[in-house]
């Protein structure tokens, strides 16, 4: 029998910026692109709050962080480490990251539907409020099964190639066994909140103005030693805060992620920068943090894999990406889908080109890069005793007493000698950060 003909050539399930960017992309390629998303709006179900790298977007909207609705541009990049009683901080401010743009913050309730309308704009038919139930499979001309559409409730929709961005539990990847279900080391759980605070007390305590914004990466006491770390972003009269637990570490803690998260709004070097706010929105959702192993199989018969969905994320300790990368993998699945289909072939040989071009971008080539990154950021010296030695070390040298002032060298020597880091662990782990970030 002779399989209907599709009702569209693509069907973009998920409507982050890689499901709004790859249909925006595809039809502006030619093709009958459809964007099915689940909330009743894009970026309803998207807890908010975030950086986003946009260099990558410039490249589909040129200028975008003047016509999109983003927060604030980050100027000064702050990575801390707290103990129980202090903070010490690493700094770095600069013109050359606001021009141009390097990275802004974003509420994804304002970003996607921005980005959405984009591909609508391009020509791509979005249907909002539609929940996907299974993918629709039947034998390929390779005698494998092949994807050829979706079933959302009672309705059939038919395409040639699915796009599934359904992000990290890629419900639909999984459902056929192309992606299997991550371990617990390779997933995180993320509590974050909105605090709402006027805009002159967000540039006051954080000490930025008109556009500009920073950005904190925490590790340390925040954490309560469970691997993972601590954020905290300015918006323009908000900020985002949030805490990034691994789930393997987190369940053999035996706390929750809420108390985790609610000790870290009450630390002493967080609370001075939330005082008088207000909470807005909460939630918690998992997080991709496998890395280069995460990563695995992304295309098959009649099927690509795009974000979050395909485990592109990284965390380097010194930034958190997911949206840039996110970005990468719908222009790479864009023009991979759009060559396999002028080709007539959407096998999993002809997909493959999706892959090629996804080798080929600064997206795999970022996540080679900081392929040791997750196992490096296993190590428990970063949780404590690192940022307590620190401690120490800076304790010493601002607190000045009568009794005669030591070198430098001697003050540090002295605050590892009360340090439990050993020399060998501090070796050990200096060269695998090196190797690592």
């Amino acid at each position: 029998m002779t399989s209907p003909e599709p009702d569209f050539d693509v069907i973009v399930v998920g409507g982050g910026p890689a499901g709004a960017v790859a249909a925006h992309q595809l039809a502006t390629a030619g093709l009958s692109v459809v964007l099915i998303e689940r909330g009743e709006t894009p970026g309803s179900k998207n807890l908010s709050g975030g950086v986003l790298y946009g260099r990558v977007l410039d490249q589909v909207f040129p200028g975008f962080a003047q016509e999109a609705p983003v927060e604030r541009r980050i100027t000064r990049h702050v990575t801390t480490f707290l103990t129980p009683d202090s903070a010490v901080s690493l700094d770095y401010r600069g013109g050359p990251l606001a021009d141009p743009v390097n990275a802004v913050t974003v509420l994804r309730a304002k970003l996607d539907p921005w980005l959405v309308e984009r591909a609508e704009e391009a020509g791509a038919f979005v249907m909002p409020g539609v929940r996907v139930d299974e993918l629709l499979r039947e034998p390929g001309p390779h005698g494998r099964p092949q994807v050829v559409g979706v079933r959302a409730g009672d309705d059939e929709l038919r395409a040639r190639v699915v796009v599934a961005a359904d992000g990290v539990n890629s419900f639909l990847a999984r459902s056929i066994g192309l992606r299997p279900q991550p371990p617990e080391h390779h997933l995180a759980v993320g509590v974050k909140a909105v605090v709402r605070l006027p805009r002159e007390a967000v540039e006051d305590r954080f000490g930025v103005s008109g556009d500009d914004g920073a950005a904190h990466a925490i590790v340390g006491d925040c954490t309560h030693g469970i691997g993972g770390g601590g954020f905290l972003y300015t918006n323009t009269d908000s900020l985002s805060v949030g805490v990034v637990l691994r789930l393997d570490d987190l369940l053999r803690s035996g706390r929750t992620a809420i108390e985790v998260f609610e000790d870290y709004l009450d630390h002493p070097g967080l609370a001075p920068y939330l005082r008088g706010g207000e909470i807005a929105e909460y939630g918690s959702h998992l997080v991709a943090e496998g890395g280069l192993a995460m990563v695995g199989d992304v295309h098959t018969d009649g099927l690509v894999v795009v974000g979050e969905a395909a485990g592109l994320t990284i965390n380097s300790g010194l930034t958190v990406r997911g949206m840039d990368l996110a970005v990468g993998s719908a222009l790479a699945a864009a023009t991979g889908v759009a060559e396999a289909i002028a080709a007539g072939d959407v096998s999993r040989d002809g997909l493959a080109a999706y892959r090629r071009h996804l080798d080929e971008s600064f997206v795999m080539a970022d996540m080679r890069t900081y392929a040791k990154a997750p196992a490096f950021l296993e190590r428990t010296g970063m949780y404590g005793a690192y940022g307590e030695l620190a401690a120490d070390l800076f304790r010493d040298v601002f607190s000045l007493d009568t009794t005669p002032r030591r070198h430098l060298a001697k003050v540090a020597l002295g605050a590892f000698k009360r340090s439990p880091v050993t020399v060998r662990q501090l070796v050990s782990d200096g060269w695998a950060g090196v190797r690592a970030l």
